[in-house]
């Protein structure tokens, strides 16, 4: 499973490629807007440039024609764009559109298996069932990662991948981990609660306290 983050803070990003680890960014214009940023193209070229990787940018209109408009432009910003389109009647044309154009789509605010197929089989890159989401409102987000996961490897034609969004904790990586989802897009705050473990501490601290006592250092 890769690690993307979900965020539009540009020095979390930074830090987050230097582990290692992180490869790719999920945005939008609420995350740009919370960073204190107004200039949505400025911010997603900017962390084109920190990420390998794809980062995904979402379209902020609704109607066909001008999510397509919108798509398009998004898509010329930096080669590693990604557009995030919506999981609608609309947004499946647009997606399908797209995919004729060879512009990569990330299929967002996916809430079903039903959307999940519809928008493999229009084109999307990927899909984003929001797990966090759903269990706010009393149902198994995770769940619904696996359900994808088993029925898009049933068809060696749907090359489609799971990206786990909405992730809120790092539970919600190990479940996402187990179900089989080839992405996990997360906030920065839970990418350093996955390093975390208090026996780790507590072994660097014994160690240290140890190399002290037949180092003679203090």
């Amino acid at each position: 499973m890769r690690i993307f983050l979900d965020t539009a803070n540009v020095d979390q990003i930074r830090r987050g490629v230097k582990l290692g680890v992180v490869s790719g960014v999920t945005t939008n214009p609420t995350l740009v807007s919370r960073e204190g940023q107004k200039d949505y193209k400025a911010v997603v070229k900017e962390i084109c440039s920190i990420v390998n990787g794809p980062v995904s940018a979402e379209v902020v209109v609704n109607e066909k024609q001008a999510m397509l408009e919108q798509a398009r432009e998004i898509a010329t910003w930096a080669p590693n764009v990604m557009v995030k389109i919506p999981s609608t009647v609309e947004g499946l044309e647009v997606i399908s559109q797209l995919d004729k154009e060879n512009i990569k789509v990330n299929m967002t605010l996916c809430f079903s298996v039903n959307q999940a197929i519809l928008g493999a089989l229009a084109g999307a890159t990927y899909v984003s069932p929001f797990v966090g989401r759903l269990d706010d409102v009393g149902h198994d987000g995770m769940a619904l990662v696996k359900d994808i996961v088993d029925v898009f490897k049933k068809y060696d034609d749907l090359t489609t991948e799971v990206l786990a969004a909405s992730i809120r904790h790092p539970l919600h990586c190990v479940a996402a981990a187990r179900a089989g989802a080839h992405i996990a897009t997360i906030p920065y705050k839970v990418l350093l609660q996955m390093t975390k473990h208090p026996l780790t501490d507590i072994g660097i601290e014994n160690f240290l306290a140890d190399w002290r006592s037949v180092s003679g250092d203090k």
